[in-house]
């Protein structure tokens, strides 16, 4: 039996990309979001090995801690060619500065010095919502794409600029919010974080 999410959450994050992405996705539900940095909050260590683990990890210490329910996100891309790196590092490629152009060269030279024609990639978003009292509901998205090179638009966050979602022309940096979460009722979900969220609204949120 899911468990709904009422009043006020803690978005489980210090990445402000995510968090604005995550307060877009639950503005319409009327739900009150208090990111983990606005309560002081400190961040985990991702132990994990996998993005849902790292998810878990996250929401639950902020639920502890905060005495509300937390939302957490953990997600990273995926390249066939590398082995499936980043992965569940590719925050960690980008480094203490979140240096997100450094990152995508990274996966860029790593292609080149592979020699391969092979370019398929995914983002995968595992999300956990926790309450203090250890209940947790989880929910995962894919999105299947290609990278491109070089970058091409400067919306979005992270590896958005390389990634060209399948069946589109433009990269997810070069679309707007709406368009890149293709929620309903216009889309099922584009992005890999809007098709997890759209499994949890319809679990946690709607009536």
């Amino acid at each position: 039996m899911h468990r709904r999410i009422e009043g006020k959450i803690v978005i489980a994050t210090h990445n402000a990309g995510k968090l604005r992405e995550m307060r877009e996705l639950l503005a319409p539900y009327g739900i009150e979001a208090v990111s983990a940095g606005e309560l002081g909050l400190i961040e985990p260590d991702e132990t994990g090995t996998t993005f849902r683990a790292n998810a878990r990890i996250k929401a639950g210490a902020a639920a502890r801690t905060a005495k509300l329910p937390a939302f957490a996100d953990d997600s990273g891309i995926v390249v066939e060619a590398l082995d499936g790196a980043p992965g569940i590092y590719s925050a960690r490629w980008a480094g203490e500065s979140k240096d997100f152009t450094a990152a995508m060269q990274k996966i860029e030279d790593l292609l080149q010095e592979k020699n391969t024609t092979d370019r398929r990639a995914h983002f995968i978003s595992a999300l956990c919502v926790a309450w203090p009292d250890g209940h947790l509901e989880e929910f995962e998205g894919r999105v299947d794409g290609t990278l491109v090179w070089p970058p091409r638009g400067t919306a979005g966050f992270g590896y958005d600029p390389v990634f060209l979602p399948e069946g589109h022309n433009r990269t997810f940096g070069e679309m707007d919010a709406d368009e890149k979460h293709g929620l309903p009722p216009k889309g099922k979900g584009l992005s890999h974080r809007a098709r997890a969220f759209v499994k949890l609204a319809d679990a946690c949120l709607k009536r």
